[in-house]
């Protein structure tokens, strides 16, 4: 059972280590989907970049799935550009989804950075996704190519992205089984889940510290 937990709060407690980006690979036993270059944002990168010790954790991750399952990644690594551009492309969309328009906008960002990390210039304190140490992904089934159903596609906005939206009301068992095995094989392995996000998974940023009250290990990368 995935369970009903907190959204992220500011969380400065920090240990940082020296860790390189490394670059995960199609031979490696994943399938790279990068999402934002797909798209065409103009400050996306193509290339699948998470720290040394996350890439151990999701190799770890993986072992953990059934035969003939795979991760397929969407993202991991952002450069600070394009977490600008992508709080500047989603933000709007993300007050109209959830009637945010009356409130002042440290209200609204209160809600956004549950979906869109801030961009915040700030190294010790950075988004998520500019420190290596968050990824976004699914479960792949190998023979077949298809992605597990998980009830929402990709940087959708709606309550039904937060992880355990399907473990409620008695709603569609396979996709709450989709969405247990992605979050019990990630928490296993070491991870934590933005609860927001169920394609979403931490290790070293401010967010696995936030969940783990430990210090977080990984600084932004500007």
């Amino acid at each position: 059972m995935i369970p009903d937990i907190p959204f992220i709060e500011i969380y400065d407690k920090k240990e940082f280590i020296d860790s390189e980006l490394v670059l995960l690979k199609e031979d490696m036993g994943f399938i790279i989907d990068m999402q934002y270059h797909k798209l065409g944002m103009k400050n996306a990168i193509n290339e699948c970049l998470v720290r040394k010790e996350v890439l151990d954790k999701l190799i770890l991750a993986k072992s953990y799935l059934p035969k003939n399952y795979t991760f397929k990644i969407w993202d991991a690594y952002r450069p600070l550009s394009l977490q600008k551009e992508l709080y500047h492309v989603y933000k709007d969309k993300i007050i109209k989804e959830f009637n945010l328009g009356s409130l002042s906008l440290e209200k609204q960002n209160d809600v956004i950075k549950n979906y869109v990390s801030l961009p915040v210039e700030n190294e010790e304190l950075p988004p998520l996704h500019t420190t290596g140490g968050a990824i976004d992904l699914t479960i792949v089934n190998i023979n077949t190519g298809k992605e597990l159903d998980m009830g929402v596609a990709f940087d959708e906005f709606s309550n039904l992205t937060n992880s355990n939206a399907y473990e409620k009301n008695n709603m569609d068992i396979e996709i709450r089984n989709n969405r247990r095995l992605l979050y019990d094989v990630m928490t296993r392995a070491g991870f934590t889940n933005l609860p927001s996000e169920i394609w979403h998974y931490d290790y070293g940023d401010r967010a696995w510290a936030f969940y783990n009250k430990k210090p977080a290990i990984y600084k932004g990368i500007f």
